[in-house]
């Protein structure tokens, strides 16, 4: 204890001196500034006056500093005296700014300039001070002072922790004299700071005495106020209560003098009182109430200091209090639960955000204010309690918590800055509403969501209700704000014109697969039809608010989409399958026809996203009917309109966009036109091969022989299209057409359905039978295909088609001599005769030199290079399979064969060479 309080009184001595040394390094600041307001006016000034001056109240080291100063001023002022031209050099080279020697020269003799009248000018800096390192200066201001504040704070403790284990004093007297020192502390802060304290050294700020002095007052003054309570029982709940928060308010208000630092220790006790103080029956009043006088103190406070750390935290600290209450309070006072949401977004709105509107600096166009975030997740987090958790919304809570969002948003609408609150009310409105949906709607039965597959929130005739409303909320708010913002702030337009189409689908579409007929219903069709309506009235009206009008900005290209997404809905609950497959098709044309009157970069993309929503809804069900009502008559069935309509549509639509926006749009539509093109000649196909059955039966060879013919096909198709209208999708769509098609030839012909492995029977009719079909006529599409775009296509390209013809080709004859030894089914497993043998070498070397004529006479160094392999091929058969596989005659007439055959090409060769060099 004794050496405690020689700390004590250590610490406050080492105050009183370093205030008395901060008063007469003032003074001497003081002082300079005379002497260099002498030195630009030009007056004389004598030696023996400026010593009595400098000398007067100074301490030596000060009279040493100053005499010199004094004694250089009086030679300048003689010499601006004797050369008046001097007076501007010396102002130029005076030790102020570029401004105040600029307001020197203008000035004159006879016009002096003070340093310290310069608004912002500060004396320089002592030249020992400047020499002082880093290390010295926070050793000896900044952790010198933090560690003593810990010291004391410790050291009143320990304290009294001392007086209880010695039994010196009882625990009054104790607690007295902890509170006394706590007193103490605060009064010394407020001493020393209403004594002209300041910090002189650079970097020193940060350990502000009073400050510190006075957050280790408040500690201890807490401490002795719960030790008053919850140790020694001295004072009652309600007392310990009002003590606490009154100490944490006033630390809070103390900290417009002291700063930030203690506006946080004051915080943090304020916040902590309700759990340090214990009642057997608490009072949820009680609670609300004081959190919501601390709040808007901090809130007031955190406003004139421009805190935002600190208001954040007092939000959240609210908000966390709140959660605790509704998860752990047997019965919940929802009244209480409204009153404290409410009265933080009163806060937000008039307390924090308010003040904006008096000093002048809202900014309504441009920013947020992130410190809305905390409120905002707080506040829809209780009402997504309040709405999907069974004990409130089983007992018609959900009201609650669909005022609380409807709060939010009309804060978000009164104050622009708090633009996170439409966000947080916008995000918890969705997932209530896709909480109602029944697992089994969207076939997540699977999944077992929610508690025995049952909805994650519930759904009754208050939730229809209010979700109705909550939809027509955020639908006029969404507009309106959006209206008002399109010309100054485009992105917080656009977020709420957002909201204003989000929120309104998400509870129709909700409601629809909870309460509605999910095949057709006409009483959901008529609201999602009003909408549509309503969004594409809503954003003409926002476009003709924007600067310039009718731009189509983010916040009308919202608006269109969602008028776009809800007259897809509304096709889906009126009508049924093939209707909606074919309609949504068609209704890609609105947007197209709409750009002949508006510009909108927006109604090309609504366009391409109907196509995207019909190829969804074919993959869904390719039968376009269901497969259960699709007509077995080859073509003319309902695949026909049903992929044929929004062929044509899409074609019309990009044949509209290229006359007016064009764009990326008109090139997506161009794609879904050709794309759905093939799809109906495909399942047109399928549909005639397999019977009339499409979703069931594997693919046979013949099939996917169509299906690359018609892959091939729609490649030229789509390079004599470019070649007329050219187009990036119309170019690189060809080039993917041809290597699909060479993909499918390569992995569906050659393997997996090759009647080699497969045992496919071929056919009866010699000829015209499925190696026709599979091989030859595939052999010659892509060898057309591969003259057609030698010119027009990649090098590369035109030698991929080019190599996929000769093997198709090659596999042609080769299975064709195969099926003429062997018949009908050729699989492996039915062996090799000899003469079969020998045929294949013959016929390797007759299509090895009839592909070198072709690349001769076509100059194809592809052709040539696989006329080479083959025939490399051929001699690796003759002398490692013929040799020992054929006999007698066959085995001579097959070396006699290569032999003469490669001869033939050596000639051949020498003979081009020949020909080459003469040219040459």
């Amino acid at each position: 204890m004794f050496f405690s309080l020689i700390a004590i009184a250590a610490v406050i001595a080492l105050f009183v001196i370093v205030s008395r040394q901060q008063n007469r390094i003032a003074l001497v600041e003081r002082e300079l500034g005379v002497l260099r307001g002498l030195v630009q006016s030009g007056a004389s000034l004598s030696a023996p006056k400026a010593a009595d001056a400098t000398q007067e109240g100074l301490p030596e080291e000060a009279n040493a500093a100053v005499a010199p100063a004094a004694r250089s001023a009086d030679g300048v002022a003689e010499e601006i005296a004797a050369k008046p031209e001097a007076a501007e050099q010396a102002a130029a080279a005076g030790p102020w700014t570029k401004a105040q020697a600029a307001a020197a020269q203008s000035a004159g003799p006879s016009e002096p300039v003070s340093a310290t009248e310069t608004p912002g000018a500060e004396p320089p800096a002592p030249a020992k001070a400047a020499r002082q390192s880093d290390v010295e200066t926070a050793l000896g201001t900044r952790w010198a002072v933090w560690v003593g504040g810990i010291a004391l704070a410790l050291g009143g403790l320990f304290l009294i922790r001392y007086t209880i284990e010695a039994g010196i004093f009882g625990p009054g007297v104790r607690l007295t004299m902890a509170g006394v020192l706590g007193l103490v502390l605060v009064g010394g802060a407020e001493f020393i700071r209403r004594t002209g304290f300041k910090v002189p050294v650079q970097g020193a700020a940060g350990a502000y005495i009073p400050a510190i002095l006075t957050g280790t007052g408040a500690f201890i003054l807490f401490g002795t106020v719960y030790a008053a309570h919850g140790i020694y029982g001295f004072i009652g709940p309600a007392t310990a209560f009002v003590l606490l928060g009154a100490i944490g308010v006033a630390t809070i208000g103390a900290s417009l003098l002291h700063g930030l630092a203690l506006a946080g220790i004051g915080l943090v006790g304020a916040m902590a009182t309700p759990a340090l103080v214990a009642s057997q029956a608490p009072n949820p009043w009680a609670l609300f109430v004081y959190l919501a006088i601390v709040l808007a103190a901090t809130a007031a406070i955190a406003r004139i200091r421009e805190w935002r750390a600190l208001v954040a935290a007092a939000f959240a600290g609210t908000g966390i209090w709140t959660i605790l209450y509704m998860v752990d309070a047997p019965d919940v006072n929802l009244a209480a639960v409204l009153f404290i949401s409410l009265a933080t977004l009163a806060v937000l709105a008039f307390v924090w955000l308010g003040l904006f509107l008096v000093t002048g600096r809202d900014d309504a166009a441009r920013g947020f204010d992130w410190p809305s975030i905390v409120p905002g997740f707080f506040i829809a987090l209780s009402a997504l309690g309040l709405s999907v958790d069974p004990a409130f919304a089983n007992a018609g809570d959900a009201l609650h918590g669909a005022v609380l969002l409807a709060a939010l948003v009309a804060v978000a609408l009164y104050r622009p800055r708090a633009l996170p609150l439409v966000f947080a009310a916008g995000v918890a409105t969705v997932l209530i509403y896709l909480g109602i949906i029944p697992p089994a709607t969207i076939g997540a039965n699977a999944l077992d969501v929610g508690l025995d597959a049952q909805p994650l929130a519930s759904s009754d005739t208050l939730t229809f209700r209010i979700g109705i409303a909550l939809g027509l909320i955020f639908l006029a708010a969404g507009f309106l704000a959006a209206r008002r913002f399109a010309a100054t702030a485009s992105l917080r337009a656009a977020c709420w014109a957002a909201w204003g189409v989000i929120a309104p689908l998400t509870a129709l579409t909700a409601l629809w697969l909870t309460f509605g007929d999910i095949d057709r219903d006409l009483g959901y069709a008529l609201p999602a039809l009003l909408l549509v309506l309503a969004f594409a009235a809503g954003g003409e009206w926002i476009a003709r608010a924007e600067e310039p009008p009718l731009a189509g900005g983010p916040a009308v290209s919202f608006a269109l989409g969602g008028a776009g997404v809800a007259g897809l809905l509304m096709l889906h609950m009126a009508f049924g399958s093939g209707w909606t497959t074919m309609l949504l098709g068609a209704a890609a044309l609105v947007p197209a026809l709409a750009t002949r009157w508006r510009s909108y970069p927006v109604l090309g993309w609504v366009a391409a996203g109907a196509a995207v929503a019909v190829l969804a809804r074919v993959a869904f069900d390719p039968t376009i009917v269901g497969a259960a009502f699709l007509s077995r008559t080859p073509v003319f069935n309902r695949l026909l309109p049903g992929y044929g309509v929004p062929a044509l549509a899409f074609g019309f639509a990009a044949w509209q966009l290229a006359r007016t926006t064009s764009g990326r749009p008109r090139l997506a539509m161009e794609a879904a036109s050709a794309l759905f093109a093939l799809l109906t000649i495909a399942m047109l196909v399928r549909h005639a091969m397999h019977g009339g059955v499409i979703d069931t039966g594997t693919v046979t060879l013949a099939e996917q022989a169509i299906y690359t013919l018609i892959a091939l096909g729609a490649g030229a198709m789509l390079v004599a299209i470019d070649m007329r209208s050219p187009s990036s999708v119309l170019r690189y769509g060809s080039m993917a057409a041809g290597v699909i098609s060479a993909g499918l030839i390569a992995v569906q012909h050659f393997v997996v359905l090759n009647p080699l492995l497969t045992d496919e029977s071929t056919g009866a009719v010699p000829v015209f039978n499925l190696l026709f079909l599979a091989y030859l006529l595939p052999a010659i599409a892509a060898g057309a295909l591969a003259l057609y775009v030698r010119d027009k296509r990649p090098r590369w390209y035109a030698a991929m088609l080019a190599l996929v013809a000769s093997l198709l080709a090659f596999a042609y004859a080769t299975l064709s001599v195969r099926r003429l030894f062997k018949g009908e089914f050729i699989a492996l497993w039915s062996g090799l005769g000899q003469l079969e043998t020998y045929t294949y070498s013959a016929l390797w070397l007759v299509i090895g030199v009839a592909l070198l004529t072709a690349g001769v006479w076509l100059k194809s160094q592809v052709l040539r290079i696989a006329s080479a392999v083959l025939i490399a091929v051929a001699v690796l058969k003759v002398f490692l399979f013929d040799m020992s596989e054929l006999e007698g005659v066959l085995r001579a007439l097959s070396f006699i064969g290569l032999g003469a055959v490669l001869i033939g090409i050596g000639l051949f060769y020498q003979r081009l060479l020949t020909r080459a060099a003469r040219k040459g």
